[in-house]
């Protein structure tokens, strides 16, 4: 039975995320040359003193490894959606399956190391086996919906990294809010009461506090939107894949 590269995988999550900070940054640098007025106080806030060392722009890196994480989520549904094309068992009315005839299939589903991880050979491999050995179709049935919800369990492990990634990134807008606004009451603290400018320093400085948050939502909105999207192709993907068990493997099982 083929065995889970977790090295592997972390590995091209890695890259992943260092790609997607890159291209963060190149967006930032761009930012910086293209914005001014508003969009730069909202996206970039190029006038605060710590700058480049902003809230927005730590945002935008974090949003990058977001974005990042999300195309291997959507790279890792297409290949089981493309896997679930391949007719890797008889689809035919009449055909049945005694073990003996089940060693071809085996050989099919395994021999593709590209293929090995996916949700429909795991399972189609592992139906086989307890079948050949226990000769029970019964038995198989039963391996067959404790692997399915273990696959679920498995998809949902997969998102941790981009439900912390949602999380993290409206706490660091309110971080900078909070920071924007101690920094709008510093600014004020040496102005005199009647100074006629007091309200509209004050009130620039909240705006540009209350930015960060703006932002910060926009973006956790947008990968919670793709998040959902790409966690149900692999949800539908893996019904599939256990659908297709049921109908063309463990309803031709034929016991002797």
């Amino acid at each position: 039975m083929a065995r889970i590269n977790i090295g592997g995988e972390t590995e091209i999550r890695l890259i992943a995320a260092a790609i997607g900070a890159f291209l963060a940054l190149a967006l930032l640098i761009s930012f910086h040359f293209l914005l001014s007025g508003t969009a730069e106080r909202l996206l970039i806030d190029r006038q605060f003193a710590s700058y480049p060392l902003t809230v927005q722009n730590v945002m935008w890196i974090v949003y990058g490894i977001g974005c990042a994480e999300l195309w291997i989520r959507h790279r890792g549904s297409s290949r089981e959606i493309n896997v679930l094309k391949r007719e890797y068992l008889p689809e035919d009315h009449e055909t049945l399956l005694r073990a003996e005839d089940l060693g071809q299939f085996y050989r099919l589903v395994t021999q593709d190391p590209k293929t090995q991880e996916c949700f429909l050979t795991r399972l189609i491999s592992r139906v086989i086996l307890q079948f050949q050995s226990s000769r029970s179709v019964d038995q198989s049935n039963s391996l067959l919906n404790s692997s399915l919800e273990l696959y679920q369990h498995e998809i949902d492990l997969r998102y941790n990294m981009l439900r912390y990634i949602v999380w993290v990134i409206p706490t660091l807008g309110f971080l900078g809010t909070v920071i924007g606004i101690a920094n709008a009451l510093e600014g004020i603290a040496e102005m005199r009461p009647d100074d006629e400018s007091l309200l509209r320093v004050l009130t620039s400085k909240l705006g540009t506090a209350f930015f960060t948050t703006l932002l910060a939502l926009v973006m956790s909105g947008i990968l919670v939107f793709f998040m959902h999207i790409v966690q149900g192709r692999e949800e539908r993907a893996l019904n599939l894949s256990g659908q297709y068990c049921l109908d063309n493997l463990i309803n031709r099982l034929y016991e002797r």
